[in-house]
Formats: structure tokens, C-alpha cells, sequence
């Protein structure tokens, strides 16, 4: 092995100028902070999702000076993952990032409640999709020697899944399918991460914040003392994304305020 020296490094490392990104669902929420810190760093940006497009990512990414593209897809359908990457190829010229980020929640007030009309979606879009996105983009990765794949977990990758027995489930899942495939693909040059949001300020979580109880209960449980905001996982998704992160594999990154250790 050689040893590279110190003066080697440079904060070029973090760039991804050139980079051809997948961000599925990446048009709004979390997924569009991901589509946009990446674009800031030097990224086009593919964007597969179910979601109405208002246009607002596109503007974003392109007033950074990079291509967006969004573009209907059901990545539960078969076959629709790889047609995603072949349509990234096709119009980027290629792809070296995916950042499975897509999911689902479906909540029920007890668990005797809870059947497969539930299980099934969400299985389906948090799990599946992420496999047949990772699946289909591998033997571009391996024949070119690099690539970057970022799974988005949660806290339910680590916790329990009150209520929601199936988002538990498919957190775990995802954990570990990161954990699989950066062994797998490892040794050919291309590292497997996830990201762990803790509790942010989305639309998503916006019954939550308005009620006084609810909103309490979350901000007594994170350190910082305060929900989190879309920036606050711009720059983990870069770096997983860049050149800094080659010897980072397998991880499961938690960016949370600190709501684990308490």
C-alpha cells in the first residue's frame, strides 16, 4: 500500500462536480434538501418520482448551474428501477450517485389494526425499491469502479415501530441491505451508506409540531432541544456522496440532534 501524504487532501475532495446523481422522491421534503446540497457541490440530478412536481427543485438545482430532471415513476412496478437508471444514463450521460429516498409511512392507532393492506406498500416502496434501485445500478458501478450508494434509514432503523409496525421494519431492512451491499460492492472501488434523519420540521411533521403535547415530547427527547431543518443534512449527504467518504462503507449515519444517546 502506498501512503498518501497529508498534502494530498483538499477540500476538492467534497466536490462531485461532474457527478451524475438518482435521487428518487428527491422533489420535495428531505429528498429535495439531498437534490439540492448535491447540485451546490457540482451535481446533475435525475429525479424518479410519484409525487406533483411543482417545479420548485428544478429552479433550485439549475440556479446552482446543473441539469434537473424530474420525471414520473413507480419504482414499485417491475422493472421501472432500471428503466430509471437506463433514463439517467441516457440523458446524463451516466450515473455515479443513487440516494434511495423514497418512502411511506402509514400510521393506525393499534397494532390489531394493522394488516397487509398496510404491510404491503410500504414494504414495497421503503424496501423493494431501494433494493431494485441498488440492484439495477450495481454493474454500472462495478465495470466503472466507483459509485456511491446512500440509503435513507431513520430512527426506526435502531428503535421500535409503535403504530407503524411495517415502517419499523422496512428502517431495519433498509440498514441492513446498506450493510450487504457495501460488502458486496466494496471491493470494487464503490461505498454503501445510509443516512438516519432524526425528527425535522417537514411538511410531513407538521400535525406533530402543531400540537403542543406532541411537539414537547420530541423536543424533551433531543439534546439540541430543537427540530431539525432540511440544512442540517445537506452537508451528510455530500459528504457520502464525495470523494471524502471513499473509506466510509456500510455505515448508517445518524443525524439527529442527538436523539439516540438520550
Amino acid at each position: 500500500m502506498t501512503e498518501r501524504p497529508l498534502r494530498d487532501f483538499s477540500l476538492d475532495f467534497f466536490s462531485l462536480e461532474g457527478k451524475r446523481a438518482i435521487v428518487t422522491g428527491g422533489n420535495r421534503g428531505l429528498g429535495q434538501g439531498y437534490a439540492v446540497a448535491m447540485a451546490k457541490a457540482g451535481a446533475d440530478i435525475y429525479i424518479p418520482t410519484i409525487a406533483d412536481d411543482d417545479g420548485t427543485t428544478g429552479e433550485l438545482v439549475e440556479a446552482e448551474g446543473r441539469r434537473c430532471i424530474v420525471e414520473y415513476a413507480d419504482l414499485t412496478a417491475v422493472g421501472v428501477p432500471a428503466d430509471v437508471v437506463r433514463a439517467c444514463v441516457d440523458t446524463l450521460g451516466g450515473v455515479d450517485i443513487v440516494v434511495n429516498n423514497a418512502g411511506i409511512g402509514l400510521n393506525v392507532d393499534d397494532v390489531r389494526d394493522f394488516d397487509r393492506s398496510k404491510w404491503d406498500p410500504m414494504v414495497a416502496v421503503n424496501l423493494t425499491a431501494a433494493f431494485e434501485m441498488s440492484h439495477a445500478v450495481a454493474p454500472i458501478f462495478i465495470e466503472q469502479g466507483s459509485g456511491k450508494i446512500i440509503n435513507v434509514c431513520s430512527m426506526f432503523s435502531f428503535l421500535g415501530g409503535r403504530r407503524s409496525p411495517a415502517y419499523a421494519a422496512t428502517k431495519h431492512g433498509i440498514a441492513g441491505l446498506t450493510k450487504a451491499y457495501a460488502d458486496e460492492l466494496g471491493p470494487f472501488g464503490v461505498q454503501v451508506n445510509g443516512i438516519a434523519p432524526g425528527y425535522f420540521a417537514t411538511e410531513l411533521t407538521s400535525e406533530t409540531r402543531a400540537d403542543p403535547e406532541t411537539d414537547r415530547a420530541v423536543i424533551d427527547h433531543v439534546p439540541a432541544g430543537e427540530w431539525g431543518q432540511i440544512q442540517d443534512l445537506m452537508g451528510a449527504c455530500v459528504f457520502l456522496a464525495s470523494r471524502a467518504a471513499d473509506y466510509v462503507n456500510g455505515h448508517v449515519l445518524a443525524v439527529d440532534g442527538g436523539y439516540l444517546v438520550r
